[in-house]
C-alpha cells in the first residue's frame, strides 16, 4: 500500500467508525442530551471535531477559507464568534444554537472534502510549516488575540501533523468519546 493510499484509507476509516457507531445509532433529536448528566454531548464533540479539521486542513494547510464560513447560517451560528465551539470544553451556546442535521451535513462536506484533497495532495509539501496562527485568523475569521493555546499548539507544526491529528486523530479520540454516550444511553448494539 502506498502513503496516499493510506491516508485516505485511513481517514475514510474513521469516518465509518463515526458513521456506524454513532451517526446510523443515535437519533439526531438525542445528540444534545447528556448521558448520565455527565460529559459532553454528541452534537458538541461532532461540531467541536468537524472544526477542528476545518479550521487545520483548509485554513492553515492549504491557504483557504474553512467550509464553516460558508455553513454558518445552516448551523444556527450567524450570532456565535468563530472561535467558540472549538475548546474542549462543550460550550452550551454554541450546542443550543447548533442544528443537528444541518451539523451532520457540515461533518460530511468537510470530510469529503478532505478526502478529495488528500487524493490530489503533494505529499512533497507534506514536510512544510504553514503560518498556523496567521492563516486562521486570515481565512477562519479568528480574533488573533482568541484561541492562544491552539495557535500555541499548532505553531511551528508540518502539514503532516495538522493532517494526521487534525483530521484524523482528533476525531477518533473523539468518536470513543461518542461511543461511549451512545452507550451510556442506552443504545450500545451490543
Amino acid at each position: 500500500m502506498d502513503l496516499r493510499r493510506w491516508m485516505v484509507e485511513e481517514h475514510r476509516g474513521v469516518w465509518s467508525r463515526l458513521h456506524d457507531g454513532v451517526v446510523a445509532r443515535v437519533p439526531t433529536p438525542r445528540w444534545t442530551e447528556h448521558a448520565d448528566d455527565g460529559g459532553s454531548c454528541i452534537s458538541f464533540l461532532l461540531f467541536h471535531t468537524t472544526v477542528h479539521a476545518d479550521y487545520a486542513v483548509r485554513a492553515v494547510v492549504r491557504g483557504a477559507e474553512p467550509l464553516l464560513v460558508s455553513w454558518r447560517h445552516r448551523l444556527g451560528l450567524d450570532a456565535i464568534a468563530p472561535d467558540r465551539g472549538v475548546g474542549e470544553a462543550e460550550d452550551a451556546g454554541v450546542v443550543a444554537a447548533l442544528d443537528a442535521e444541518a451539523l451532520l451535513h457540515y461533518a460530511q462536506a468537510v470530510h469529503a472534502d478532505t478526502q478529495a484533497w488528500l487524493a490530489e495532495a503533494d505529499l512533497g509539501r507534506f514536510d512544510d510549516v504553514p503560518p498556523a496562527s496567521q492563516r486562521l485568523s486570515r481565512y477562519g475569521g479568528v480574533d488573533p488575540e482568541a484561541l492562544g493555546w491552539l495557535r500555541t499548539m499548532w505553531a511551528d507544526k508540518a502539514v503532516w501533523w495538522h493532517v494526521q491529528w487534525e483530521g484524523t486523530g482528533h476525531l477518533l479520540n473523539h468518536v470513543g468519546e461518542m461511543v461511549a454516550v451512545r452507550n451510556r444511553m442506552g443504545l450500545s448494539p451490543f
